[in-house]
């Protein structure tokens, strides 16, 4: 009887520190959410699709950061931009 006690004491206090390491890290992680925020979007020059910029692929053109939905559009750019007379 009293191993049977002490089993359901041992598993309750289990049980009570994983509740709350669980919730502590629910927590941690909404904490976490709310400081990143809205992230921030950029249009595609060659498409005029609008992506967050963490997807986007970068490239520099002529001293100037261009971001891109795809490599294609990198392509499709550059390939316009060549096409284009120089402007003075």
């Amino acid at each position: 009887m009293i191993r049977l006690l002490l089993l359901f004491v041992l598993l309750f206090l289990v049980y009570t520190i994983l509740y709350c390491l669980m919730k502590d890290m629910a927590k941690q992680r909404r904490g976490l959410n709310r400081e990143l925020g809205p992230e921030e979007l950029v249009q595609d020059p060659n498409c005029q699709t609008y992506i967050p910029m963490s997807m986007a692929v970068k490239k520099r053109v002529a001293g100037r950061d261009y971001y891109f939905c795809s490599k294609e559009c990198i392509r499709k750019f550059l390939d316009e931009k060549k096409s284009q007379p120089p402007q003075n």
